[in-house]
């Protein structure tokens, strides 16, 4: 039996900012790190794609036909139909059981891309991240807060997806939208520029000290 709460963990930023390696250093540390309570597990999630229907939606999304590129509202419709089936299905129940879970994305980056770098109407979006989510907001969440220049470099040659290829003034609003979410909802900005290891510790540092308040 879970004898605490569950919590909702996030990584946050722009395609190259080093959250794929962060999530890994974070899903193999957690369950050992005495943090989270005894008997709790660790699901590790991302968005889009992080159950059935959402791999089918991620794969309509990022990589569509080409005769089936969706315009930017079908598109923020897509993501928000993707996080109403995440959260039914995998979120909530492991939190209603006392879980932790670690998710590669979440309401942060509907907002940045679709938000300030389709330009939608952000009180909109405010309104479908409610409806999608139920109200659900993220224990914590992480910014890895990353030069736009580093980050594409990062990608090198690897095949881009239909949002990577966008241009470099959709990705500059992109980052500075992350930039303006962190300070407006409390997200923890962790330097990403730096050696992963540095990265992981600041990471690691910042929960530990989050965690200690959670159990005050």
């Amino acid at each position: 039996m879970v004898s605490g709460k569950g919590r909702l963990l996030v990584l946050e930023g722009v395609d190259g900012c080093g959250k794929t390696t962060q999530l890994q250093q974070l899903s193999s540390w957690l369950p050992k790190s005495g943090l989270m309570p005894y008997g709790s597990q660790l699901v590790v999630t991302r968005e889009p794609g992080g159950t059935a229907l959402g791999g089918r939606l991620r794969q309509l999304l990022l990589n569509p036909p080409d005769d089936a590129d969706p315009e930017p509202t079908a598109e923020l419709l897509l993501y928000a139909a993707d996080r109403a089936q995440h959260v039914d299905r995998v979120i909530q129940p492991a939190l209603n059981s006392g879980n932790w879970v670690l998710s590669d994305r979440f309401t942060g980056s509907t907002m940045a891309y679709q938000g300030y770098g389709r330009g939608l109407d952000r009180d909109l979006i405010a309104e479908l991240e409610r409806i999608a989510t139920r109200g659900l907001i993220p224990d914590m969440t992480f910014w890895l807060d990353i030069p736009l220049a580093l980050s594409i470099e990062r990608r090198g040659d690897r095949q881009e997806d239909r949002i990577e290829a966008e241009g470099l003034a959709f990705l500059e609003r992109v980052s500075n939208g992350f930039s303006d979410l962190a300070d407006a909802r409390g997200w923890v900005a962790v330097v990403a520029d730096l050696p992963v290891l540095e990265v992981t510790e600041a990471i690691r540092t910042a929960l530990q000290i989050r965690a200690a308040a959670w159990e005050a």
